[in-house]
């Protein structure tokens, strides 16, 4: 919801992920005109839906729900391969799951896991949507897609890791965009630029970031993570790949979206 004149209301996730981006938006010029929330996923999406925000860094698999969507951003949590922290794991090989828990913290990994399901690994098995503390219960062969920070140090505990991001890119040869910056109304164009501005001034602070957070696992290394695992640049190729994830998963992806994903 629109606070005052030009003051806008962002939803954004508190993954590690999304920590460049938003140092980026918290040390900028901008940073008085933002409302900013920090939330799981499924609620930033949740929050652009109702209007309850200006601008969310949401998963992608909620576009097609909203009524006009605009991407507002040349940055995005995207990957070019292994992404690290979106992931199935289990006890046993994907091909010998019966069940497979799907975390309820984000629909585009959901909508990628079923996809992946059916077209790359040609695989069946039955969909349980999660509670909280399911990870617990991932055993045997019931195997369960984890994203976020919770993965972390979960391949020292289940011998079958299987990457999202890795196997969209061995199925599709394309990267892959997991959340992107949408508004729903109209945004000032001026206050879009510093936005943007403000993101890459983040992403260049993530040497300096590194000095700054703490090591989410022993085992984790951040640079290798904001360097190679996630990519924030929403070039042509991860807007080809969102394009083509959007019509897979729906039959009706809005004409805002379309035309703001310029492809022609």
């Amino acid at each position: 919801m629109k606070l005052k004149s030009n003051t806008y209301s962002v939803s954004a996730v508190s993954y590690l992920n999304t920590k460049p981006l938003l140092y980026g938006l918290l040390g900028s010029p901008i940073a008085n005109q933002i409302d900013l929330q920090l939330d799981i996923p499924s609620a930033c999406a949740a929050k652009l839906e109702s209007g309850q925000v200006d601008i969310g860094l949401v998963p992608v698999a909620v576009i097609p729900h909203l009524s006009a969507p605009h991407l507002v951003s040349d940055f995005c949590i995207g990957t070019n391969g292994s992404v690290k922290t979106v992931a199935i794991f289990s006890e046993k090989p994907i091909d010998q799951l019966d069940s497979i828990f799907l975390d309820f913290h984000s629909r585009t990994s959901v909508a990628l896991t079923r996809f992946l399901l059916k077209e790359y690994w040609q695989l069946t098995p039955n969909l349980i949507p999660a509670k909280k503390g399911f990870i617990d219960q991932i055993e045997g062969r019931t195997g369960g897609l984890v994203i976020g920070d919770r993965t972390i140090g979960l391949e020292q505990r289940y011998p079958f890791v299987y990457d999202l991001g890795e196997a969209w890119m061995s199925h599709t040869g394309l990267p892959f965009v997991f959340a992107a910056w949408i508004s729903n109304s109209p945004i000032d164009p001026d206050f879009l630029i510093a936005f943007n501005q403000a993101l890459q001034s983040g992403i260049d602070k993530i040497p300096e970031l590194m000095f700054i957070l703490p090591p989410p696992h022993p085992d984790f290394n951040l640079q290798t993570y904001y360097t190679e695992n996630i990519s924030y640049q929403l070039d042509y190729p991860k807007r080809l790949a969102l394009d083509q994830f959007l019509h897979a998963i729906t039959d009706h992806v809005p004409q805002s979206m379309v035309d703001s994903l310029a492809l022609q």
